[in-house]
């Protein structure tokens, strides 16, 4: 079990926890910064995602532990310089490699999740990509490289630089004094994700507020300009599978109904949000254009429908930690499997949250790949035998009618609106 993984195992349960705090919190002062539907579809993404990394689906163009076996010119000593210089150069690489996400549009792909929700919380800053397979963020760490700095530092100090991004996803924190000038801060974080005009694009950085002020992309929140969040296209879907790959399928589209074969080409690297013009004519996109006047995207969910979908969302993280444990039991292609019933597990029961029609295409998908798992392990699950897999076989089978009569109640909804 790698370090990250291990990290998850206090991770997440300390996630949930503060996220519960700040839901109170909320209450408590009378706002209301947390729907249902978009929590779950929050915690989801964190869930999916973390089912990609546990899995190790990623790909690299440099890794840096390439660098240091190349391009070392001097070892640093003693270890904690090195620590530091490491933090130094994983922030700056943060801030550049969050920048190219925004500003690049094939590479937005990989960031539009993270920016999807419309309300601001501790669990929308969950909502990570499943679609930045292709990492590049050792291109920025030359120096580290240059200066020796062990592989091992990166490994331990990446997680914890990226659970210390958590906790300024929030509402609920005003401004912090002389912090303000160090470090991200909440403050800094609206801004961040704020389609306003006067915050959209600024704020990159990730732990010290300085790569910003450097680089000439640093906006405080004014109390005039209260934030609104999400995108300029409106992702309208809580499934976070759909999400990630939202803005790509749109790439695609138009780079096929464009005439100019240069226009084909150059779409994915121009500024996001770039289109041909004749598309773009021919093919419009409905975009935010006042923030003051954009309506969030919602669905009617019964409370019975939030229960099962926050059950399934319980019992989706329960087997991801299964998964994780018995990892470097099983083969690359039965670890595959499972990770890829999980998230089809997650895209059904988010569509159902969106009333789709395909969340029984999918719930019926991963039926038939639970039990042809069960059935080739000679009906145990990854190790598990006995009760486990009699609750499994349960859990499959009441997924299924589950789904089913939310499709259901929701016809009736739309029918009979006096009696949903």
């Amino acid at each position: 079990m790698t370090y990250y993984v291990k990290t998850l195992f206090y991770a997440i349960p300390t996630f949930m926890v503060l996220i519960m705090f700040e839901a109170i919190a909320a209450r408590v002062k009378g706002i209301a910064i947390n729907r249902p539907a978009d929590v779950i579809s929050s915690l989801s993404s964190g869930i999916s995602n973390t089912i990609r990394d546990g899995i190790k689906f990623t790909f690299a163009i440099i890794t840096y532990s390439w660098l240091v076996d190349h391009i070392t010119i001097y070892k640093l000593e003693p270890v904690w310089l090195a620590v530091v210089i490491a933090f130094i150069v994983e922030d700056f690489s943060g801030y550049w490699v969050h920048r190219l996400n925004h500003r690049v549009n094939v590479l937005w792909n990989r960031h539009f999740i993270h920016h999807s929700s419309e309300d601001f919380n501790l669990s929308c800053a969950l909502r990570q990509s499943i679609s930045n397979t292709l990492k590049f963020s050792a291109i920025f760490m030359v120096p580290a490289g240059l200066l020796g700095v062990p592989a091992s530092i990166f490994a331990i100090l990446g997680p914890i630089h990226l659970y210390m991004q958590l906790w300024y996803h929030t509402q609920m924190i005003n401004k912090l004094g002389f912090l303000e000038y160090i470090i991200v801060t909440p403050s800094h974080h609206r801004v961040h994700h704020a389609i306003n005009a006067e915050y959209i694009d600024k704020n990159y950085s990730q732990i010290l507020i300085i790569w910003d002020k450097l680089f000439g992309t640093f906006q405080p929140e004014m109390d005039n300009v209260k934030p609104v969040y999400g995108t300029l296209k409106q992702a309208q879907t809580w499934n976070p599978v759909i999400i990630n790959f939202k803005h790509m399928w749109q790439l695609i589209k138009d780079a096929w109904r464009t005439e100019r074969i240069f226009d084909k080409l150059r779409i994915w690297f121009m500024p996001t949000g770039w289109r041909p013009s004749d598309v773009k004519e021919k093919y419009p996109i409905q975009m935010v254009t006042d923030p003051k006047k954009r309506i969030k995207y919602n669905t009617k969910n019964s409370p019975l429908l939030i229960v099962w979908s926050g059950a399934q969302l319980l019992i989706t993280t329960i087997l991801m930690f299964h998964m994780f444990m018995i990892i470097p039991n099983f083969s690359v292609t039965m670890n595959y499997l499972y990770a890829i019933m999980l998230i089809i597990n997650i895209f059904s029961f988010t569509s159902t949250l969106d009333h789709r029609n395909y969340a029984l295409v999918a719930e019926s998908i991963k039926m038939i790949l639970g039990f042809s798992l069960l059935y080739f392990q000679n009906y145990s699950w990854f190790g598990l035998t006995g009760f486990y897999v009699y609750a499994l076989i349960f859990f499959f089978i009441m997924s299924y009618l589950s789904t089913i009569y939310f499709k259901y109640e929701t016809k009736i909804s739309l029918l009979r609106p006096d009696l949903a």
